[in-house]
């Protein structure tokens, strides 16, 4: 473990920690990634605690194959949500949507050989900063509806959380300043307990230890037909989200460890957690919102917090603390985590002093912003759909392929 544990030498990475520190930050981005990765059992009728462990397993998984370089966390995809719940539904059950998740985890497979043959840096090519910086903007944009919602059901809470994480960020000193979130969990978590916004109950009636419900997977050509499409759509907001954390930890890991070992590592954590009865699992932005805010960047404390997760699956009793706290706590921490994200893809633009002078360059950034935020979709067949980033994301590609330089 002595030879994993290395801080990321980037550029504006605090001071390298260790030990206790070290597992604190860890157990921060376990509190960050919890509420989206059991909202999508919760959502589509899967076990949340075998959601919780299998992604711990997959983000190990993916941390092994990318030679544990790649401070990223792999929770529950939304994106698969709609096509289990059709399959759960119509065709079969949740273990036939299993075995569709694990085709197009394998799917990734074959995406990474295919950038594998073509080379990194051709890929690079068609992903210069007037592409990647307004597609970094999108993934931060895209999800601060989410943040907003969770927010208003009580703004007093949330502004109590954003309030924490503001102050702690700017004010604090030494190894304080690096845990703002757990400071704003726990502000906001013992107002809405003086206010009386918990509800125990979940923590009453929990289990101190229970084993994770494993389901194994089922196969029908209708089930793969409907959910493995996707992964066309996921492997874009894959490439987004690298590129995001690249550019925040000042690292080029489409270069190093390389795209094609990314893909692979996420499209094998994807189809081990289906092959256990998990979701899809996928890269997740929340967790880059946290490296931007502490700038500990070593991917350690993604590891730790995949351990925690695997923990808490077997421990009734401390997930369902986590579970209890409230929507708005969540909400007005999200609005900062979220806004970093965004901020990045500015930060994206202004370091490459990209000129918006430029028709062409506000054509492009124009395209990506609107496609990517502005709900377009379109429909390729199939169940199969492009929306959001994926959208934007190739609309700006190819604008920068056939727009002329001058």
């Amino acid at each position: 473990m002595e030879n994993i544990i290395k801080a990321t030498k980037a550029k504006e990475s605090v001071e390298e920690i260790s030990g206790v520190k070290l597992l604190i930050v860890g157990i921060q981005h376990l509190f960050t990634m919890f509420g989206a990765t059991v909202l999508v059992p919760l959502t589509t009728g899967m076990n949340v605690s075998v959601a919780l462990f299998t992604a711990g397993v997959g983000t190990l998984l993916f941390h092994l194959i990318t030679r544990f370089e790649v401070p990223i966390f792999l929770g529950s995809s939304f994106a698969y949500i709609a096509p289990i719940i059709l399959v759960s539904k119509n065709m079969g059950g949740l273990q036939y949507a299993q075995g569709g998740i694990i085709v197009a985890g394998l799917l990734y497979v074959v995406f990474a050989a295919l950038v594998k043959i073509i080379g990194a840096e051709k890929i690079k090519k068609l992903l210069p900063p007037i592409v990647t910086g307004p597609i970094i903007m999108v993934i931060g944009l895209n999800l601060a509806p989410t943040a907003v919602n969770m927010a208003s059901e009580n703004w007093l809470l949330a502004g109590i959380a954003f309030a924490t994480v503001v102050v702690v960020n700017m004010y604090a000193k030494g190894f304080f300043k690096v845990i703002p979130v757990l400071f704003g969990l726990a502000a906001g978590y013992i107002a809405s307990a003086i206010l009386g916004y918990v509800d125990y109950t979940p923590i009453i009636e929990a289990k101190w230890f229970a084993m994770p419900a494993f389901t194994f997977p089922k196969f029908s050509w209708d089930a793969i037909a409907v959910i493995a499409p996707v992964a066309l759509v996921t492997a874009i907001e894959h490439i987004g989200d690298v590129l995001s954390v690249s550019e925040t930890v000042g690292k080029d890991f489409i270069k190093r460890p390389g795209l094609s070992v990314t893909l692979l590592g996420d499209g094998l954590a994807t189809a081990l957690a289906a092959l256990l009865g998990g979701p899809a699992n996928t890269t997740y932005s929340e967790n880059t919102g946290v490296l931007a805010l502490t700038k500990i960047y070593n991917p350690v404390v993604m590891e730790i917090a995949a351990i925690s997760a695997i923990c808490i699956s077997v421990i009734g009793k401390f997930g369902a603390v986590i579970s209890t706290i409230p929507q708005p706590v969540i909400g007005g921490i999200s609005i900062v985590l979220f806004g970093m994200i965004s901020s990045i893809g500015i930060k994206t633009i202004v370091n490459n002093n990209l000129d918006f002078g430029k028709t062409r360059n506000l054509l492009i950034a124009a395209t990506i912003l609107v496609l990517g935020i502005g709900g377009a979709v379109f429909d390729l067949g199939g169940n199969i759909k492009l929306a959001g980033m994926s959208l934007g994301a190739i609309a700006g590609i190819i604008l920068n392929l056939i727009l002329p330089e001058e």
